[in-house]
């Protein structure tokens, strides 16, 4: 007796019918083999058989039988926000909006977010909902050749957790440090009733981060002891995290209620105050000060672009981990603008925060300055020609007006004996700006400044905190969603698997604890994360616009929501955010091959800082980092191409044990065989047809 099979032209898995439960491995077309498996398997066995087409188009590990899914729409919007919403929203975009042409910078921000951004956050997205997988089940199911992009997504999350979760052990300790009065880095310390030297040359603020903070050292090279206060805040941080991942996104969605939404109660007290301050609005206002020309630098370019990428979190694997946890029918396209302008509009509302505060320091500091010089000059206004002394009142050198002081200064202040400055307000703003100097320098200084500074520095810090923990729970997600997916062992011990990784996570971390710790954690920032994640995403483009076909993705989608996504996009992945990508790409890696890779150190000495070169040793470590995470990528794909020629020698060998089974008309797609199969007398012709 002979049974009709179509030719297989996609995956199925196993299918548990009323007699036996059957699984397909599709061989070469018009043959096939029959594996009969127990009737009492569990439903996750069955449904994670593997599955194989001789194109070699498809191959992935069928969606699990049972998968966690958001409660509502608004943890879903709360985990996304949360995790494209962290610290670089807020010391990372106000710097460049500041140094790159100000409100030139934004529409340059804009036009890219809109032509390379938000299209690639929408694939992602689409991809997590539509295969519903982690990373590595995604890119695999496209092609087994693509597996290693997860993987690879998988260990730049791995990096980024290290020393991001530093980030928030030093966040930790600052908090702690904010609840006495006075703050402890208002006043430098005094030993023997004689100001330490160190903090004299340079500031409360800055004397306090890298002395008591850190304990820094003058280079990379000397190592130091471990930093006991902060080991201890970094094993609360990854115990918080921990417990935050504890349960999956069951438990993280809890903590998200609060730590994505309260950074934007902080971020609008912190805007009130801020707009109250005197020097506030020439904050501002050199912030958003249109500079054209810069359109014509092409670092800008990559600088904006490289922002937009990190902004969004692209090539994380966290936005194809989340939306995978969606229904199949949400409205990715909807929440690919929305989460995309909500981030925009977080990044313009932190620079006006910071902006706003750096005003009132800058302005404070150059007030200050104004009241040095004019009392120096009150000193020398005895040998001074009396035409040349200012016009305004300077006997009461507090009284004096910034620009009156300025103005004077251009005119008559070469002429002055003595060290007189111009008291520039924007050089004052320029800072210590980005980065950590900003959150643990600049802006700790200018907080210090306000009425009921301990309540203020308080809040701050605790914002920070919740915007890493909300992009901590992402990362860690980018994790472990895409190893549970692949591997049902992990699946089956995720609880142990989380609280494993947290585990590890700090005893590596411990590094970054070192006395010389924060220069690896630039290090890692700068290097470990950026040029793999560029390539990942290159290869993710490639792969869903040619490999798998942009038309046939946005089939995909269109059966997902039931309308058809403008055919925009089809032209925006397959070459505008291709070649922005490729052109990204290249502008980064020669940038790093023409100007030495450097870092910001401290010299005690000088109380000062000095931008060194990293040495050999280090540049080996950097270029180590790069290379583990764009392996997995280039051992994916040889590991694929061995694997389909073991399977094709496997079928030579099996061809001449399976009968050939005929075609026709009737069973034109695999579920229609399979639901002939599945009929009482199906079952028995089809294994006596195999035997015959």
């Amino acid at each position: 007796m002979s049974s009709t099979l179509a030719q297989a032209r996609g995956l199925l898995s196993g299918v548990k019918c009323d007699s036996c439960c059957l699984s397909w491995d599709y061989l070469t077309p018009g043959w096939c083999k029959v594996n009969a498996i127990k009737c009492n398997e569990p439903p996750a066995v069955i449904s994670e058989i593997d599955c194989y087409t001789r194109e070699g188009s498809q191959e992935a590990s069928c969606e699990p039988a049972a998968r966690a899914g958001w409660n509502s729409k608004i943890e879903y919007f709360l985990a996304q926000v949360g995790f494209s919403v962290g610290l670089g929203n807020v010391w990372r975009f106000p710097y460049l909006c500041h140094q790159n042409g100000g409100g030139a910078f934004l529409l340059l921000y804009v036009l890219l977010m809109l032509l390379v951004g938000i299209p690639l956050f929408f694939l992602e997205l689409a991809a997590g909902q539509a295969i519903r997988q982690g990373s590595i089940g995604v890119w695999k199911y496209i092609s087994p050749r693509l597996a290693g992009i997860g993987y690879s997504s998988c260990v730049v999350c791995f990096f980024v957790a290290l020393y991001y979760n530093v980030i928030l052990a030093w966040s930790l300790y600052y908090l702690g440090n904010s609840f006495q009065y006075p703050l402890p880095w208002e006043q430098c310390p005094e030993q023997r009733n004689v100001t330490v030297k160190e903090c004299e040359k340079s500031s409360p603020t800055s004397y306090f981060w890298y002395r008591k903070a850190l304990d820094i050292t003058d280079s990379i090279d000397e190592t130091g002891s471990f930093n006991p206060y902060i080991v201890c805040c970094l094993l609360a941080a990854w115990t918080i995290v921990c417990l935050g991942m504890f349960k999956g996104i069951k438990s993280s969605v809890k903590v998200m209620y609060f730590s994505s939404i309260f950074p934007y109660v902080v971020l609008f007290c912190f805007l009130i105050r801020g707009l109250m301050l005197d020097g506030a609005f020439e904050g501002i206002t050199y912030m958003f000060y249109p500079k054209l020309e810069i359109w014509a630098d092409i670092q800008v370019w990559r600088q904006a672009a490289t922002q937009v990428f990190f902004a969004l979190g692209l090539g994380f694997g966290s936005i194809i981990a989340y939306s995978s946890y969606n229904p199949k029918n949400n409205n990715c396209h909807r929440d690919a603008f929305t989460v995309s302008f909500i981030n925009f509009m977080t990044s313009v509302l932190a620079t006006l925060v910071v902006f706003a505060v750096l005003g009132f320091r800058a302005k404070d500091k150059a007030m200050e300055c104004v009241a040095r010089y004019v009392k120096e000059t009150i000193v020398c206004s005895a040998n001074v020609d009396q035409n040349l002394m200012p016009s305004f009142n300077y006997s009461d050198a507090t009284s004096v007006g910034l620009e009156d002081y300025r103005n004077w200064f251009k005119q008559h202040g070469s002429s002055i004996p003595g060290n007189l400055t111009d008291c520039d307000l924007e050089k004052e703003m320029q800072k210590g700006v980005e980065g950590t100097g900003l959150a643990f320098i600049a802006f700790t200084e200018a907080m210090s400044l306000l009425p009921g500074s301990p309540f203020w520095s308080a809040l701050f810090f605790l914002m920070l905190l919740n915007l890493g923990l909300s992009t901590m729970f992402g990362t860690m997600e980018g994790i472990l969603a895409p190893l549970t997916d692949c591997f049902k062992t992990l699946a089956n011990n995720k609880t142990k698997l989380t609280i494993f990784s947290c585990i590890i996570g700090f005893l590596i971390g411990l590094l970054f604890t070192q006395r010389c710790g924060n220069y690896f954690v630039m290090m890692f920032d700068d290097y470990s994360a950026t040029l793999p994640l560029i390539i990942v995403v290159v290869f993710e483009t490639f792969s869903v616009s040619w490999l798998y076909g942009a038309d046939r993705f946005l089939d995909d989608i269109e059966a997902m929501l039931g309308w058809r996504p403008s055919v925009v996009y089809k032209y925006l992945w397959k070459y505008i955010c291709l070649l922005a990508m490729l052109g990204l790409l290249g502008a980064t890696t020669i940038r790093m091959f023409i100007t030495p890779p450097t870092y910001m150190a401290w010299n005690q000495e000088e109380a000062s800082e000095a931008r060194l070169p990293y040495p050999a040793w280090a540049l080996a470590v950097l270029s180590l980092l790069i290379i583990f995470a764009m392996m997995p990528v280039p051992l994916g794909l040889i590991h694929a191409v061995l694997q389909g020629r073991t399977r094709q020698t496997s079928r030579d060998t099996e061809a001449g044990q399976y009968s050939s089974v005929s075609t026709d008309d009737k069973c034109e797609t695999p579920m229609t065989d399979m639901s002939e199969l599945c009929q009482p007398n199906g079952t028995s012709a089809l294994l006596s047809s195999t035997s015959d």
